[in-house]
Parts: C-alpha cells; sequence; structure tokens
C-alpha cells in the first residue's frame, strides 16, 4: 500500500515518505559548518535564545532531561550542567552526522558522564512512558515530516508533571520587522551559505522551510491536541523565534 500523501520541503510539495531524506541530505551537508552559521545567520542570538530556554526547565540535580533533533549539543550541554552527575541527559537526532558532531563536541567540552547519545526519529521516540522531566526540542520541529506525531511522541515521554520545551523560528509580530526578516532570509542566508558554507541551496531550503512551519497560534493548538496543558509561547527577538512550553499532567 503506498502513501499519496505530500507535504513541504521548503516551499516544494514533495512525498510524504521523501521529506524526511532530503532533510538528511541537507544536514549531511551542514553538519561541518553547523555551529560557525548559525553564529553568523544569527549574529550570535541563538546563543541567547538558547540560554533563555534553558532557563525554562525547572530541572533539578538527579533528573531526567531529553533533547530530541539536539544537534551539536548546545541544549543537550546546559541540560547535563542543570541535572548534574546524579542525573541523566539523553541527545538524539534522526541525523547520524549532526549527532556525531553533538558527541565530539560535548565530550571534546568535559561534558561526560551523565549524557547519552540515540540516533532516533522524533515521531516516533524509543523511550517507555513517563520518562522524562523535561524534554526540549531546538530548531528542529520544523523539519519533522509529522509534527503532530513528533509532539504526541514527546508528550508520552514526559513524566507527570514534566515540561516540553519547543524553541523555533516563527513569525515576526514587531511592527515593520517582517519585510527586513524576508529580505534578510531570502539574500543574505543563501549568501552566507554559498560563501561560507559551499552550500547555497540548503540554507535556501532553511528560509523557506521556516516560513512553511506553524505560526505562534497554530503551534500553540498543535500542542494542546497532542495533550499537552497549560500551553503559552514567548516571542524573542519580535517574534522571528518563539519557545513554546507544555505540561503532562
Amino acid at each position: 500500500m503506498t502513501d499519496d500523501r505530500s507535504t513541504d520541503f521548503g516551499f516544494e510539495r514533495v512525498g510524504w515518505g521523501e521529506k524526511a531524506r532530503r532533510v538528511r541530505g541537507v544536514f549531511d551537508s551542514v553538519a561541518g559548518n553547523y555551529d560557525l552559521m548559525n553564529d553568523l545567520m544569527s549574529a550570535g542570538a541563538h546563543r541567547l535564545w538558547k540560554r533563555f530556554t534553558l532557563s525554562l526547565t525547572n530541572l533539578r540535580p538527579g533528573q531526567c532531561a531529553l533533547d530530541v533533533a539536539g544537534g551539536t549539543g548546545d541544549l543537550a550541554a546546559g541540560l547535563a550542567s542543570q541535572v548534574g552527575a546524579r542525573g541523566l541527559v539523553v541527545l538524539t537526532d534522526i541525523n547520524a552526522a549532526m549527532l556525531g558532531r553533538g558527541r565530539d563536541r560535548l565530550t571534546n567540552d568535559g561534558v561526560v558522564g551523565n549524557v547519552e547519545y540515540v540516533q532516533a526519529n522524533a515521531e516516533r521516540l524509543p523511550f517507555a512512558p513517563s520518562t522524562f522531566d523535561c524534554i526540549t526540542i531546538g530548531f528542529g520541529l520544523r523539519n519533522v515530516t509529522d509534527k503532530s506525531a513528533a509532539l504526541a511522541s514527546m508528550q508520552r515521554a514526559l513524566k507527570p508533571g514534566g515540561q516540553l520545551l519547543v524553541l523555533e523560528f516563527s513569525q515576526p509580530v514587531a511592527p515593520g520587522l517582517k519585510p527586513l526578516y524576508d529580505a534578510y532570509s531570502f539574500r543574505v542566508l543563501p549568501l552566507l551559505g554559498k560563501l561560507v558554507a559551499r552550500d547555497e541551496a540548503s540554507y535556501r531550503y532553511l528560509a523557506e522551510s521556516i516560513r512553511m512551519h506553524p505560526n505562534q497560534e497554530k503551534l500553540l493548538a498543535m500542542m494542546q491536541a497532542a495533550g499537552l496543558e497549560g500551553c503559552r509561547y514567548h516571542n524573542l527577538s519580535g517574534g522571528i523565534v518563539a519557545v513554546h512550553r507544555g505540561y503532562k499532567y
């Protein structure tokens, strides 16, 4: 039986099963320059966005946290510091190249002993229900084919009282920001990708994928539909980025 559904890959429509392969190709290509490009593209602001996200976790020493689509490990490193030596952080990514970069980076930075690494699809997380006190996903949800399935999978993996934090690009809300942001996204980002990473197409996809991602209110509704409660969001940098949060009760 074939799956005739389609989904977005940037502004392009592709087969439902095709997106994961295409996204894997993007991140295989950008893995080597991922951290450098994040700093260049955001002028370092991504570090502040992640620091704010970590300030919301409410984690205590000895607890367990999961970082989904964790890439090179920025959030996982912060989570590891919060749960301490008696706690545990699991860093997952569907992409082996990105997961390898994350493992190497955290190991080189001395973040060892309380972090484990699992290659996993966010839509089908291989963890028992009610395992984690907090789950984060930073700039990964928009690349997932079935976002509702991923949110439901993360909700299942949370302990009762646990919190999900979704850090993602969103829709600008500050007056006059949108045209400036569009010009930057579709002119500057691909140029940076071409000059620095030698990969203009992947960074064009990045700009397009942001525009196709659900806006603040739509993502809020999706989290509620996945069974999360007390959902709300915080706009950062005029809505260019938002942190959505919800709890499992």
